[in-house]
């Protein structure tokens, strides 16, 4: 069984194009995701987080690498919208 997650956005530099702001949550379960306040979430963000979250919601062992992660980034340099990772029980 997969674990859920969640993501929060930690931090926003310059000005995001798809609204996130700092505060704003997803839940995923490693196949969907839903924003807690019934936000989307960006579209460019998405694909570059993917393969990150499902490895974070899969049963590994717990010397696995990704359970260590706790952060990731939309993959715009200019203006990077960071969000936190965390287990959700």
């Amino acid at each position: 069984m997969a674990r859920k997650a969640r993501l929060t956005v930690k931090s926003v530099a310059g000005y995001c194009s798809a609204g996130h702001k700092v505060g704003d949550s997803f839940i995923t379960d490693g196949v969907t995701i839903k924003g807690e306040q019934d936000q989307g979430i960006c579209i460019f963000a998405l694909p570059s987080l993917a393969p990150y979250i499902t490895a974070y919601c899969r049963e590994t062992p717990a010397s696995d690498w990704i359970n260590k992660l706790s952060e990731l980034q939309c993959p715009d340099t200019k203006n990077t919208v960071k969000f936190s990772v965390e287990p959700v029980d």
